[in-house]
């Protein structure tokens, strides 16, 4: 009996690229969260979109991270858990806002994670729970659940800030990648367009 010659499925695909969240999409799902007081969901998307974080690193973040004192900090050091390389990233001013009084309603100190989880026995939200949260806002933003992703979240700002400034080493940087080309791969830029740049970006 022969057997069948089968293509793979993702054969020619990019697997697991999801696609970054449009301005217009974070400023909707934005007030949809203010207006129903879901301060939990707004400090998490908030600081998601800003931190770049992958979705382990920013459900693993204590107080004490993000935190100077009892104020929220401008800007936050962190060390991954994939690569054990830390990186810093920017809280502007809404997201400080958001997790301040996500902290204060929660009542949460220093040393706690900054998103407990509801389900018995575990310490903080996990990433099952996460990537049920954010389909959840993809529905409600009326978009396509298979072309979003928690690397949604991660991507967002980064392709905004590439975007805007065509800079690859800021964006590796602001990533926390070790090599230029994970994060070639990581936009879903063209090698040939991507060291064009490179090379009009060298100091």
């Amino acid at each position: 009996m022969g057997t069948t010659h089968r293509e793979p499925w993702n054969k020619g695909k990019i697997v697991g690229q999801k696609a970054p969240f449009k301005v217009k999409d974070i400023w909707a799902l934005r007030v949809r969260l203010q207006m129903q007081g879901r301060a939990r969901e707004l400090a998490l998307f908030n600081l998601g979109i800003d931190s770049k974080l992958r979705g382990c690193d920013l459900i693993g973040l204590r107080v004490r991270d993000v935190c100077h004192g009892d104020q929220v900090a401008a800007r936050a050091l962190v060390m991954q858990h994939k690569t054990e390389r830390p990186v810093q990233f920017e809280i502007t001013p809404a997201t400080r806002e958001a997790v301040q009084a996500w902290i204060k309603r929660a009542g949460l100190k220093p040393e706690d994670y900054l998103f407990p989880s509801r389900i018995h026995g575990s310490p903080h939200l996990g990433t099952r729970q996460y990537a049920r949260i954010l389909g959840r806002w993809v529905e409600e933003l009326g978009l396509d659940p298979a072309e979003y992703g928690t690397h949604s979240m991660r991507r967002t700002k980064a392709t905004l800030i590439y975007r805007r400034t065509k800079n690859l080493r800021a964006v590796q940087l602001l990533l926390g990648h070790s090599k230029l080309e994970s994060t070639v791969k990581y936009l879903g830029i063209e090698v040939d367009d991507a060291l064009e740049i490179s090379e009009q970006t060298e100091i």
